[in-house]
């Protein structure tokens, strides 16, 4: 018998070392390959989590634009590449794509044209990147999805790094496609194997939403054999793929008989579990709350006796299984992270009469990330007393720009440039150079979404004020301020555009922009923008006054002017020194 290399079994300590293995079977090296593909641990966040969930489902594309929190699962799949293409990759034999694009909407377009090659694809974006998604999402629940398509997408309670909280969860019950929510790492690994057997058994896109906290809490997953890619095969009927007026009438009424399947699918789902134990309070939690809720049940059950419990990790709503704990109990309280998406659904499900509590009552915050502790409270449990400390006042340390940013030499340009107009505007986009409204810069009066910047601008000169400028990267430009400088060419607008051109997506971990800096200035001629105020200069404090006059002559243009503002991020930088 060989000896038993037993690195990467679960639960086995060094001191149980060396194992008596006298009495066990041979062993063959197939036997342990074949075990240790079926059965792995591995430490790892919630993004990660689905990135192998998706590679060991099969998946033949990937792809996505960045944006926290989930920039991760494409960076986990990059990397995956890397060591699939070295066989360093366990169980994974087919090669699979993994790309960032130009924007969340041409990524979901990509992942659409995978699946019509019959391969399984996953698109990932944050939340507010549905919103540009948004148009390709709704239309693909009309199609018959070929290769399965999985939609992850990343909401941000708290607003850490966007703008808004909104709740994905929405958008998934508007395109009437089903919804995964994860609790925790190991349910976002297997709920996207189980994601991809369901969108290909449905013919629709899935979704899987998580929330920060998960996209970056690590924790063991237990893995399984990875499946075989399938082959390209294109769909046996196109027409479901072709939305003319007609062919979409038909799959939406399909779609629509599609639901009450997946009704009695969400109801009768290991995902939600119906605990009747208690008769007083019934508690319902989704996603990650199941676990905050799960970190102060056992205190209530001993203070006040035990809870009903329905946990949702699929949608649509359990209803059936809603109702019967609505029955059980005399009151419902509604734990979820976001938007009180369960709790408003549940007064359309249940007869009026008893109390739902949550977010609209008051019970649980409506804004903000969930905690133990606000569940705590909202249980009745008594505060939990923290050591005393004496009162600190701490400096307050806003976000700042990282010393020696390039940024920061084009705001100085550009400030001095502008200080002998009276009125002037300047409005700026989605990246780094958005800390240029903070001291000590106060550079810039407005930001609001991924390429508005030209757009607003535009808008503001159109109608009469001057000179305005707008600043944007070089990844939000390609992202979706080209369409917008289109607009301003088309109209002769008298503007400015500042491209702060770092070669990076930098606010996200320095991805690369979709294309080189080399590439920019051709792309402006080629959509009309005039040679001669196409201006392309060295972002840096030893070329100051230059810069300074550039900006003024470019100011005073009648018509739109470019100026791109050209030096690499430290960080992107460093990052490739160490790779």
């Amino acid at each position: 018998m060989r000896p038993l290399d037993a690195s990467g079994l679960p639960d086995v300590m060094d001191d149980d070392w060396p194992l008596d293995v006298s009495g066990l079977p041979d062993i063959t090296d197939d036997d342990f390959s074949q075990w240790r593909a079926r059965m792995a641990r591995e430490t790892m966040m919630g993004d990660e989590a689905i990135a192998l969930g998706a590679v060991h489902a099969g998946l033949g594309g990937a792809f996505a634009y960045p944006g926290t929190p989930s920039t991760e699962i494409m960076e986990t799949l990059q990397e995956f590449v890397k060591r699939q293409a070295e066989g360093k990759l366990d169980g994974v034999k087919n090669a699979f794509t993994a790309q960032w694009c130009a924007n969340e909407k041409t990524a979901y377009e990509s992942a659409l044209g995978s699946s019509f090659a019959g391969k399984r694809s996953m698109v990932s974006m944050k939340h507010v990147g549905l919103n540009v998604a948004a148009d390709p999402f709704i239309n693909s629940a009309l199609i018959r999805i070929n290769g399965g398509l999985v939609v992850v997408v990343a909401d941000d309670p708290g607003m850490h790094s966007s703008q808004d909280e909104q709740d994905s969860r929405w958008l998934a019950d508007f395109a009437r496609v089903p919804c995964f929510e994860p609790a925790d790492p190991q349910q976002a690994y297997d709920m996207t194997r189980e994601a991809f057997e369901l969108s290909e058994k449905i013919e629709a896109p899935v979704m899987i939403r998580i929330t920060t906290r998960l996209a970056h809490s690590r924790s063991l997953v237990e893995t399984s054999a990875a499946k075989a890619q399938g082959a390209i095969q294109k769909p046996k009927v196109t027409k479901d793929w072709i939305l003319m007026p007609a062919n979409a009438r038909r799959r939406w009424h399909e779609v629509l008989g599609k639901q009450p399947e997946l009704q009695a699918m969400s109801s009768s789902s290991s995902w939600n579990p119906l605990s009747l134990k208690g008769e007083k309070l019934g508690v319902i939690t989704t996603g990650l709350a199941r676990q905050y809720w799960l970190e102060n049940a056992d205190e209530y059950a001993a203070a006040k006796g035990e809870i009903a419990h329905l946990h949702i990790g699929f949608y649509p709503m359990p209803e059936a299984s809603i109702r019967k704990l609505y029955d059980a109990c005399d009151e419902i309280l509604v734990i979820e992270e976001g938007y009180p998406y369960v709790e408003r659904q549940l007064r359309g499900i249940v007869a009026p009469g008893k109390k739902i509590m949550g977010k609209e009552t008051g019970e649980i915050p409506y804004e903000g990330e969930l905690s133990p502790d606000l569940v705590r409270k909202a249980l009745g449990l008594p505060e939990r007393k923290g050591l005393a400390v004496k009162e600190l006042s701490p400096p307050g340390r806003p976000p700042q720009l990282c010393m020696g940013c390039p940024h920061a030499d084009s705001y100085g340009a550009l400030k001095e440039a502008l200080k002998d107009y009276s009125q002037h505007a300047v409005l700026s986009d989605i990246g780094c150079y958005t800390l240029g409204a903070l001291p000590p810069y106060n550079a810039i009066e407005a930001t609001v979404d991924m390429g508005a910047s030209i757009g607003m601008a535009r808008g503001a000169a159109s109608v009469g004020l001057r000179p305005t400028v707008a600043v944007i990267g070089d990844s939000t430009f390609y992202h979706s301020g080209l369409s917008n400088l289109i607009d301003a060419v088309s109209h002769n607008t008298n503007m400015t555009v500042l491209i702060l051109d770092n070669d990076t997506t930098g606010m996200t971990g320095a991805q690369p922009t979709i294309l080189p800096s080399s590439r920019l200035e051709p792309v402006l001629k080629g959509v009309g923008v005039h040679p001669d105020h196409i201006k392309v200069i060295r972002a840096h404090k030893n070329e100051h006054e230059k810069n300074v006059a550039i900006i003024k002559a470019e100011l005073a243009h009648e018509g739109p002017s470019v100026v791109v503002m050209v030096r690499e991020c430290l960080e992107a930088l460093k990052k490739a020194r160490k790779a």
